[in-house]
């Protein structure tokens, strides 16, 4: 049985060669820019390109509205929460002025007994 036997020079710069022949007839085998096969995949992508830009657009439109109801409802809730602090106010400022009243009536209640008594 023999060893390994070590490619010279030669060898190497010919397997070189073959390799880029290969790798050239690879190329040369390859469809051209016109072959009905290269259109078709072309098309195909130009499609598939289409529809998830019209997909993105749908999204985009999407969380636009979605974001326009967010601001409505935001919106909404600012003018029930502002109606509520004014009729809070309104209701503490009658609340007053009845206790005033109140207050007033003994007052003047103490002040005609008062006035009875001498």
């Amino acid at each position: 049985m023999s060893g390994f036997k070590e490619p010279g020079f030669a060898d190497r710069q010919k397997a070189a060669m073959q390799a880029r022949q290969n790798i050239l007839n690879k190329f040369r085998a390859q469809p051209g820019a016109d072959d009905p096969t290269v259109q078709a995949r072309a098309a195909e992508r130009a499609e598939i390109a289409e529809r998830r830009t019209k997909a993105k657009e749908a999204r985009e439109a999407e969380k636009a509205e979605q974001k326009r109801r967010e601001e409505e409802a935001a919106a909404a809730e600012a003018a029930r929460i502002a109606r509520e602090k004014e009729e809070e106010a309104e209701r503490a400022a009658a609340l007053e002025a009845e206790q005033k009243a109140k207050r007033d009536a003994r007052y003047a209640a103490r002040k005609e007994r008062g006035k009875k008594k001498r």
